[in-house]
């Protein structure tokens, strides 16, 4: 079952949901908008390693925007930190964003219960297309969950994304065993 606007405001006023900075507009029927944060990050190296760190540049970006080309792949960071201790979080894209061509996840669209943090944006383009800081860019849309959770994730000790930074946070993978 997925939240409707009233669930996400009731969930937010018993605390199971919060939204740092929350703006009424963001709200839909059942989402509520995130925006881009200010900065975005692009790894160093041109070929990445499952097993090793690899470190990414962070730079602000400017007010007249930042122009993304097909041939990078960039992280982003949401305007928004937030926490979600009953539900499980799906971060989507708007549809005005796919429609640029903007892809904002690979692969980790879901969160865990408990997760309480910023949202990694993993950002591609099919051309080359100018971005803003603070634009409408995902929508969080909030799934109920059947039956009690033993672990939630800000609790998880091999959980690898709780520090709490408002900036984009570069792949944890290497802390596997593998």
């Amino acid at each position: 079952m997925i939240l409707s606007d009233r669930q996400i405001l009731e969930n937010m006023n018993q605390g199971f949901i919060k939204i740092e900075p929350y703006r009424r507009a963001s709200l839909g029927t059942n989402s509520y908008d995130v925006h881009l944060g200010p900065i975005l990050g692009v790894y160093v190296d041109s070929v990445l390693d499952a097993r090793k760190h690899n470190r990414i540049e962070t730079f602000s970006i400017p007010e007249d925007g930042v122009l993304l080309t097909p041939d990078n792949f960039y992280l982003g960071v949401t305007e928004e930190y937030t926490e979600t201790l009953r539900h499980v979080p799906f971060l989507e894209g708007k549809s005005s964003v796919g429609r640029l061509g903007i892809d904002i996840h690979a692969t980790a669209g879901k969160g865990d219960v408990g997760f309480c943090n910023y949202w990694t944006l993993e950002i591609s383009v099919k051309k080359p297309v100018r971005i803003y800081a603070g634009m409408p860019i995902g929508q969080l849309i909030y799934f109920a969950v059947e039956g009690d959770v033993d672990t939630p994730y800000n609790t998880k000790a091999s959980a690898k994304y709780t520090d709490k930074v408002a900036r984009p946070v570069e792949s944890m993978m290497f802390k596997n065993k593998f």
